[in-house]
């Protein structure tokens, strides 16, 4: 990976989540976290984003527009579908005991992933246009 990455602002956050959950464990299971929950969601969400990245970085290299809209297709479904085996997965290994303020942030960071991911793809398209 480049200094230009798109790949480091989705690293940074998954790093700076996850050692912030860590220092602040205590404090957290206080307020009513699963830390395990937390930081485990945390490499789902970072595993599927760069899943969903490395799709549609792919899709900007190809010749084709119906390429770049399968690979952007195919990274929406690999993430929903991962994210909802997950949450149901969760509910029925937790007997449907689901910590709510856990499943809450989590749904919150999947969005922050998600805004991540789409404005590190824009500027690289926007490199890409420029540079012809």
């Amino acid at each position: 990976m480049d200094k230009g990455s798109p790949y480091l602002p989705v690293l940074g956050l998954f790093t700076t989540l996850t050692l912030a959950a860590l220092l602040f464990r205590a404090q957290l299971v206080k307020l009513g976290f699963d830390v395990n929950l937390l930081v485990g969601g945390n490499l789902l969400l970072l595993g599927i984003t760069l899943v969903s990245m490395y799709l549609l970085t792919s899709g900007l290299k190809a010749a084709s527009t119906n390429a770049f809209l399968r690979s952007v297709y195919g990274g929406f479904m690999i993430k929903f579908f991962i994210v909802a085996a997950a949450v149901f997965g969760y509910a029925f290994l937790t007997d449907g005991k689901i910590n709510k303020p856990s499943v809450f942030t989590l749904m919150g960071l999947y969005l922050v992933y998600t805004f991540i991911e789409t404005t590190s793809l824009l500027k690289l398209t926007k490199k890409k246009t420029d540079n012809g």
